[in-house]
């Protein structure tokens, strides 16, 4: 199967969830056994070697595809929520999105300085949550930070909002 092909099955909603808004739907990519294992097959083969230990995804489409790759990886899972949804103490990163603020939170004990990381979400737009989410991972002192998104929107450079030393990687990409 080739990039192509996933990207082909992504389905586009015109005006969700606001008019203008060219939404990029992948469930599409998660109901259908063969692409689910084609994401899974890449992700893996892209950061088996990097000695990943653990795997972030954020709330909540991080959430898709992290687990698996962290099982995968034999690396552990850990969730970026929303303040008031992680039981233990906390963590957070405040951050500004197009409409106001917002925080993001992680257990406070969830990475260690010996750690490995890879965050892991489902799409790059802004580049705002992604950047609070590395913001949050660094204030924990690991040993590498590697940025993975399943889709890119290139027209938006999100990407440009992050130091050049950061590695990050998309695996299918649209204009918009």
């Amino acid at each position: 199967m080739s990039i192509e092909t996933l990207t082909a099955a992504v389905r586009n909603i015109p005006d969700f969830p606001i008019k203008g808004i060219q939404f990029k739907d992948i469930t599409t990519l998660f109901q259908s056994p063969s692409h689910l294992r084609e994401l899974s097959d890449i992700l893996y083969e892209r950061y088996k070697k990097k000695g990943i230990t653990k795997v972030v995804g954020i709330e909540s489409r991080g959430f898709f595809m992290g687990p698996q790759l962290a099982v995968r990886l034999n690396a552990g899972f850990v969730p970026i929520r929303k303040p008031g949804k992680l039981p233990y103490k906390v963590i957070e990163e405040k951050y500004t999105k197009e409409y106001g603020e917002d925080t993001i939170q992680i257990h406070e004990d969830a990475l260690t300085k010996e750690d490995v990381v890879l965050i892991h979400d489902d799409l790059l737009a802004t580049g705002g949550t992604m950047v609070a989410a590395h913001k949050l991972v660094k204030k924990m002192e690991v040993k590498k930070i590697y940025i993975n998104f399943l889709i890119e929107l290139e027209a938006l450079h999100g990407r440009s909002l992050f130091p050049d030393e950061v590695e990050l990687d998309t695996i299918l990409r649209f204009e918009i």
